[in-house]
């Protein structure tokens, strides 16, 4: 027990004298948690480029084109009665939306006709097509309402009631507070997986074979600093920007440990395959956005080909995200993500168990002892 707490110091020593692992592991965490929900701390998008087609070129159509105007989403680029024009410029990305008015657009609302108004958005980013619409949406009730009431005699023609919206989870519908909570669980496992594999390449340089106790050490001491990783950011970075959390605290603190550990295992084991610590940054460097991606955060995992989706959740970080997301954000029970818990546990125990064998009971080849 006295080698195990003397490793355990160590092992904290070489951290902060080690300048790369020292902000991988603990500077990259502090600045992360800063440098993400500044840059969204806006939380919705504006003056999104649109073109309005206007056919029917009438005093209804001016009314919504100026009071879509005044909408801080949306900025009117273009205004044409060209509908293959307004087109070719959503394909090249020089605008996110088309709102058509149609031809005998004024009539259709007097005899009380549904529909006529077309709204085409772009889906290539989901959150600022989302404010087109509810931009261009208010806009055009707004106008609609306006020009009906000197009508409410002639016709029976009455809008639809407006939708309102109730966020469950995301209570501000804004950026920031959708992605920030998902790459935060992300960011423990990088940083882990970076600044661990580097430190035990480091060691293997020098031709390192682990003590048992030294190897449990090393693993107490990075479990410290994850968990304390973890803490802080779903505790103090989302009560700072106000985001959702808190839902199941308990649950929360029975998950952090397991799925560190779960990343503890792997860098220790890509550690073990590693000869020298800058190469560990190359696989950061190709992993960081597929991880992302695969986590089902930016694209749903039911819009992806089925192989995509089983390799997805192969991925312990796809478990940790939508289980952190779960449980800080939703408030499930704990018993909703016990499924995600015992997969985190089983794959952190084989790679432990691996890179036991690795770094403690292998000799090491004669080119790692050199």
């Amino acid at each position: 027990m006295k080698s195990f707490f003397h490793y355990y110091i160590q092992t904290f020593k070489n951290i902060f004298a080690n300048n790369s692992v020292f902000t991988t592991l603990i500077a990259a965490t502090l600045l992360y948690s800063f440098f993400y929900p500044t840059a969204y701390k806006a939380q919705t998008a504006e003056n999104i480029p649109i073109v309005i087609v206007d056919e029917e070129q009438s005093i209804l159509s001016s009314k919504i084109i100026s009071q879509a105007s005044n909408s801080p989403h949306i900025q009117i680029t273009t205004v044409t009665d060209n509908f293959l024009e307004a087109q070719r410029l959503v394909q090249n990305q020089k605008a996110e939306g088309i709102l058509l008015l149609p031809e005998n657009l004024t009539n259709s609302l007097k005899r009380g006709e549904m529909g006529g108004i077309g709204l085409y958005l772009s889906t290539a980013y989901f959150i600022r097509t989302k404010e087109v619409g509810l931009g261009l949406a208010s806009s055009i009730e707004y106008t609609l309402q306006e020009h009906l009431e000197k009508f409410g005699n002639a016709s029976q023609f009455h809008p639809e009631l407006s939708i309102h919206q109730i966020p469950l989870f995301n209570t501000l519908s804004g950026y920031g507070s959708y992605i920030f909570p998902a790459v935060a669980s992300l960011i423990v496992h990088q940083t882990i997986l970076l600044g661990l594999a580097m430190l035990i390449a480091s060691y293997r340089e020098k031709g390192w074979v682990a003590e048992r106790s030294e190897f449990w050490a090393v693993f107490a001491a990075i479990l410290t600093t994850g968990c304390l990783s973890c803490f802080y950011l779903f505790g103090f970075t989302f009560w700072l920007y106000e985001y959702p959390h808190g839902g199941n605290f308990g649950g929360m603190l029975l998950a952090v440990p397991i799925y560190v550990s779960c990343v503890i295992g792997i860098a220790m084991l890509i550690g073990s395959f590693v000869d020298m610590p800058e190469r560990v940054g190359h696989l950061i460097v190709v992993t960081s956005v597929p991880l992302f991606l695969l986590t089902g955060t930016a694209w749903p995992h039911e819009a992806m080909p089925e192989w995509m989706q089983w390799f997805a959740w192969l991925l312990p970080s796809t478990h940790g995200v939508q289980m952190f997301i779960q449980l800080n954000q939703m408030g499930v029970p704990t018993t909703v993500v016990i499924p995600k818990l015992i997969y985190l546990a089983t794959v952190g125990a084989v790679l432990l168990a691996i890179s036991y064998y690795r770094l403690v009971l292998m000799k090491p080849t004669h080119k790692e002892a050199k």
